[in-house]
């Protein structure tokens, strides 16, 4: 099945919430090859074209060929180069606000940016001295100019590591530390038994509902296919992370988009918003996947507003920045604002 025809067409020009992205999976290419020539780091490729061919992927893949993909381009931005952490992070609010995103989270691994020992560091490249701390300062420096700049807003949710859960203690204090500068959240990939229950804090998990208390669930998909389960999560009104063009690709589901976990999460009114999750690999904007939902799933543009609006209510911001938001979609959607809760 083919979808490139697409990819960058906008059919849904009102304001977006954004809240299941990857920062690593969302860098622009250019930016790759300027820090691999800048730090002397070999890359699969010189072009952006080029780099591309090994990056970026518009068929089906296992989840290990998905994993391995970061080691082509990760050394070149990760393992001590400041200038290049704060730079992805300001580059991504353009992005975002060029596709008319007005508010997004995006989650990342401040351990797999800093000397890590995780990305393998070539051999004339000396390690670098980043710590994780220093990673989510620069993160949200970059997210924070770029506010200024294009006039939306960023946020992020830092990520535990399921196989490494040592990194998960420095995580819960570097998510208290930077709650009143850019940080909202933390994001578990896995069923680890960790309470992540911070102060003003929100937590999203990809299972373990009871134990850790997850507000949101990366993708989902598979809830459907316990009913009893599924019927308790949209009875909690937990929140799913749909990512349309990223389960194609991943395999996270049927292949057949007209078969999709989405339609049943759209006629049975649950919690769900729209993302793009790793738009660099995916070689995706936001509008591919309204455009996949649109025309494979029956998307109308009254489901793109329900959507955004639920990302909104259930983003991680403050109760009072949640409200400010929901009524800036309230007004451009042409919605009683009196709605607003």
């Amino acid at each position: 099945m083919a979808h490139n025809s697409t990819n960058n067409v906008q059919i849904f020009n009102k304001p977006r919430v954004e809240l299941h992205l990857h920062l690593d999976g969302a860098i622009k290419p250019e930016t790759i090859l300027y820090f691999g020539k800048k730090r002397g780091i070999k890359l699969p490729a010189d072009s952006v074209e080029g780099l591309m061919s090994y990056v970026g992927y518009d068929e089906p893949r296992n989840l290990t060929e998905f994993l391995e993909i970061f080691s082509y381009y990760m050394p070149a931005i990760a393992s001590g180069d400041r200038d290049a952490v704060r730079r992805i992070a300001y580059e991504l609010v353009e992005m975002k606000a060029k596709e008319g995103v007005i508010y997004f989270e995006a989650r990342y691994s401040p351990h797999l940016f800093a000397n890590s020992n995780v990305i393998p560091i070539p051999w004339n490249q000396k390690p670098g001295d980043l710590t994780p701390d220093e990673v989510v300062h620069l993160v949200n420096q970059g997210f924070q100019e770029g506010e200024k700049h294009f006039k939306i807003k960023a946020r992020s949710i830092l990520c535990c590591m399921r196989h490494i859960p040592g990194w998960s203690t420095e995580i819960v204090s570097l998510c208290k530390k930077y709650r009143n500068e850019g940080v909202v959240g933390m994001d578990l990939a896995g069923d680890e038994s960790l309470n992540c229950k911070l102060n003003s804090g929100h937590c999203t998990a990809y299972e373990a509902v009871d134990v850790l208390k997850a507000e949101r669930i990366g993708h989902g998909y598979h809830t459907i296919d316990d009913f009893c389960l599924y019927k308790r999560l949209l009875k909690l009104n937990i929140h799913f992370e749909i990512c349309p063009w990223s389960s194609y690709l991943t395999g996270a589901c049927d292949p057949d988009l007209m078969k999709h976990p989405a339609i049943r999460f759209r006629e049975d009114k649950a919690n769900y918003s729209l993302n793009t999750d790793d738009p660099l690999i995916f070689k995706s904007t936001l509008d591919k996947d309204y455009c996949i939902a649109s025309k494979y799933m029956g998307f109308t543009e009254d489901d793109f507003m329900e959507a955004n609006i639920n990302g909104a209510r259930s983003c991680f911001l403050p109760d009072k920045e949640k409200e400010e938001l929901l009524l800036t979609l309230y007004e451009a959607y042409g919605m009683v604002q009196s709605t607003v809760c």
